[in-house]
């Protein structure tokens, strides 16, 4: 289905029939990540798999959207839909958005899969690439003209930036600055719903240390390691996500 909100085409797939679920998928990738997931979890529950707003088949915001905006879409669909205590589950950037709102609103049961939301302790390198690159385009766009300042700028971007951050838009790369910086560790207390943590031990974007971290803080949270996987666990050992999951959502 495509959901309107604010002007921006929010496309949505819905499978299944019972309780529902909703899916949110992590930064760069669409609602198909989560297809076999969905498969497995439409059996029993009806599942709602967003593309977020700059994803696969939705619009863009027009503005610079942080993790709140993109919040409280899910917060309007879920109240337009009359959607009750629903299950999230979240990868990544999801996992931000599933925070937030299992913060703040009744939820049954919530699955943080190598979650983004604690801001990560950066070495002196970051530091120094960051602010000699801001050095650097506020000297070529003061001093070159435009579009030879823009090649210098684009080209020292391509060579330092992330991958995520070199694929997005011009709106969709200050939307990333915006959120990478987000700091949500306070929420995690208020986060009252069981909650399951599913991590790569290798994860190295969002290290197993965060993981520990929302283990402590969340009051009903449990931990599942999957060794020998990165930052996507639930696919690369998706054997033992599936388990995993069919337990906790009690599945046979």
């Amino acid at each position: 289905m495509i959901y309107r909100y604010k002007n921006i085409d929010v496309n949505i797939s819905i499978s299944g029939n019972g309780d529902p679920i909703l899916l949110l998928h992590g930064w760069g990738c669409t609602h198909d990540i989560f297809k076999e997931i969905e498969t497995v979890l439409s059996t029993c529950y009806t599942v709602y798999n967003f593309d977020f707003p700059g994803f696969g088949a939705s619009g863009e915001p027009d503005t610079v959207w942080g993790t709140e905006e993109y919040t409280c879409m899910v917060e309007e669909f879920v109240k337009e839909n009359g959607i009750k205590n629903p299950a999230l589950v979240g990868h990544s950037f999801g996992g931000r958005i599933s925070i937030i709102y299992a913060s703040r609103n009744d939820v049954s049961r919530v699955v943080l899969v190598d979650a983004a939301g604690i801001k990560p302790k950066r070495p002196f390198r970051y530091y120094w690439k960051v602010y000699t690159f801001k050095t650097l385009k506020w000297l070529c766009n003061t001093f070159l003209p435009k579009a030879k300042a823009q090649a210098i700028i684009d080209r020292r971007r391509k060579g330092a930036g992330s991958s995520d951050y070199n694929n997005a838009s011009p709106m969709m790369r200050a939307i990333l600055s915006k959120v990478v910086n987000e700091d949500l560790t306070h929420l995690l207390p208020e986060i009252k719903a069981p909650t399951l943590l599913f991590w790569g031990n290798l994860d190295t974007a969002t290290p197993l240390s965060d993981a520990k971290t929302m283990e402590k803080l969340i009051p009903d949270a449990g931990l599942v390691v999957a060794h020998g996987t990165g930052h996507f666990s639930f696919l690369e050992n998706s054997g033992l996500f599936k388990a995993v999951m069919k337990n906790f959502f009690k599945i046979k």
